[in-house]
């Protein structure tokens, strides 16, 4: 005797394996301050990818970090960060002329993507020591 089973029963399946969500490799975020271009325009939002190792490796041989090795994380900021705002043409210029608290949001964030592999982190409310996440990634404070 043969049996057959309709697919929509086999879609049912409870022994039926998910698939793994895919790779992300780019993540929107949102500056504490702005990016003010020469213009005036002040651009907060933007896109910044994961890091690969030649992203790491390259920044070693610029001059400006062998003089000075604090200018690393604005060259290896410059080749992650794909677009703030409206402007695609990042480098390390760009990212000098941020506000000393974005460009500690970016490296901040370069950190969790790469080497937690999410832009979300654990807090605790200071009046009800609540513990939940947020997703540094985006939203202004106070918004869902």
């Amino acid at each position: 005797m043969r049996r057959t089973v309709s697919f929509r029963a086999a879609e049912r399946a409870p022994h039926q394996e998910r698939q793994p969500e895919p790779l992300r490799t780019e993540f929107g975020f949102e500056l504490p301050r702005g990016y003010v271009d020469d213009s005036g325009t002040v651009h907060r939002t933007g896109v910044m990818r994961l890091a690969t190792a030649r992203d790491e490796l390259v920044p070693l041989r610029d001059d400006r970090v062998r003089e000075n090795s604090a200018y690393l994380s604005v060259v290896l900021i410059s080749r992650v960060v794909t677009r703030i705002g409206t402007v695609e043409d990042i480098h390390p210029g760009v990212i000098e002329d941020l506000f000393a608290s974005d460009l500690a949001f970016l490296q901040d964030f370069y950190r969790r993507i790469n080497a937690e592999g999410h832009t979300r982190a654990a807090v605790t409310c200071p009046s009800c020591q609540e513990e939940f996440a947020v997703d540094l990634a985006g939203g202004r404070l106070g918004e869902s």
